[in-house]
């Protein structure tokens, strides 16, 4: 059977237990901000083009309290590790606050540092059901849950949810080093049940897209447990690469490309290989748009048809995939009832994301027990809320 994921008052009553026995106080404050997967829309961001990510049921959950002392001191609570972490700094000035050990700790750190306002000390401790390191957005869901849980504290909401979402990857940048793109953020903050969200790399407008007929459907979410074997230079590579050929058109990015135009590029004598870069993100947008038109007719085998087109692009012109990540998709459309699967995120490790009949779960499950060599994790989803207050 698929892993359960814990449900959210799960994950709160043990953070709440946890704070009773760390701080000898109860907490009045409860949020939570979820990890994402993305259905569509792969390495399109930082070419401006769309994406299509849902919420999780996989949630990161901050509880805590005003302390009138003049430190923070926050645990974290790892149930991989079976352990308790613990961190206390000064929240003020906010301009002084610094990157240090542990590394968890630097997301809670630069919420802080780039909150729209100073805050007041606080004890806190964080839960999590977002396994770490298999490309759900662990990272985005701990700072989205801690801006809320910020916000909740001073009793002041962002006024823009784009601003909430723009200052939460601004801290991935400078207090993880690591350069992502706003979707993870974006749906973090603003997913909603039942819906996937699409959004515009370009502008960062967003679209709610309703799944009505989604209840004889599920996504089954595969972690290969395969670490991720995408180096940043291989990352920086296919960007790279992507540029120059916008360059080459005399476009501002590949959103403004089309099919006619990879003619272009194959007719001025440039490598294959930045063709077929070009080509998986003209091909990656428009499927993208495609399958948003195939949500909105409630047409899933439209659907899951491009997921597996992404796949296979992802696969052969991008050039991302893994053996791992082809064994598990490969293996899931073997089986009646799947309609698509396909890597998500980055590539080279991580995990599958497959659209099929609830009816067919436990069969697509030991079949791909049965296929794939490593130790897989299966986890069932539907689209779930974005980032909220609980009650306590």
């Amino acid at each position: 059977m698929a892993t359960v994921i814990p449900i959210v008052d799960e994950i709160k009553s043990k953070a709440l237990e946890v704070y009773v026995k760390e701080f000898g106080d109860e907490a009045d404050i409860c949020v939570c901000a979820p990890g994402r997967v993305n259905l569509i829309g792969e390495h399109t961001d930082y070419n401006e083009g769309f994406v299509l990510p849902m919420a999780l049921p996989m949630v990161t959950v901050m509880v805590g309290k005003r302390n009138n002392i003049d430190k923070c001191k926050i645990i974290s609570i790892n149930e991989t590790l079976g352990s308790e972490n613990w961190v206390e700094f000064e929240p003020s000035p906010r301009k002084s606050i610094k990157k240090g050990e542990p590394k968890w700790a630097n997301y809670v750190k630069g919420c802080i540092a780039y909150f729209f306002c100073d805050v007041p000390c606080f004890n806190a401790v964080i839960a999590s059901s977002v396994p770490v390191g298999a490309g759900l957005s662990s990272s985005a869901a701990l700072e989205v849950a801690t801006y809320t849980f910020l916000e909740t504290l001073i009793g002041k909401q962002t006024k823009k949810l784009e601003d909430k979402a723009s200052s939460c990857q601004r801290v991935e940048h400078d207090f993880a080093n690591v350069p992502c793109g706003i979707m993870d953020q974006f749906i973090s903050v603003m997913g909603k049940e039942g819906y996937a969200l699409l959004l515009d790399c370009r502008d960062l407008s967003t679209k709610l897209i309703p799944m009505s007929q989604i209840d004889d459907y599920v996504f089954l979410i595969i972690n290969s447990n395969a670490p991720h074997k995408l180096s940043s230079s291989a990352y920086c590579d296919r960007r790279d690469s992507c540029y120059e050929a916008a360059k080459k058109l005399n476009k501002k990015s590949l959103r403004e490309a089309s099919m006619s135009d990879i003619k272009v590029l194959q007719s001025q004598n440039v490598s294959e290989t930045m063709i077929k870069r070009a080509r998986h993100v003209v091909t990656e947008i428009q499927r993208t748009i495609d399958a948003v038109n195939a949500l909105e007719n409630g047409d899933f085998s439209k659907f899951g048809q491009l997921m597996n087109e992404s796949h296979d692009s992802l696969k052969n012109d991008y050039e991302v995939s893994s053996v791992e990540l082809d064994t598990l998709v490969s293996a899931a459309r073997e089986i009646e009832g799947v309609l698509g699967s396909r890597l998500t995120g980055a590539g080279f490790g991580g995990c599958t994301v497959s659209l099929l009949k609830k009816d067919v779960i436990n069969e697509v499950i030991d079949h791909i027990r049965a296929k794939y060599p490593g130790n897989a994790t299966f986890y069932i989803a539907q689209p779930a809320m974005g980032a909220r207050v609980l009650t306590i």
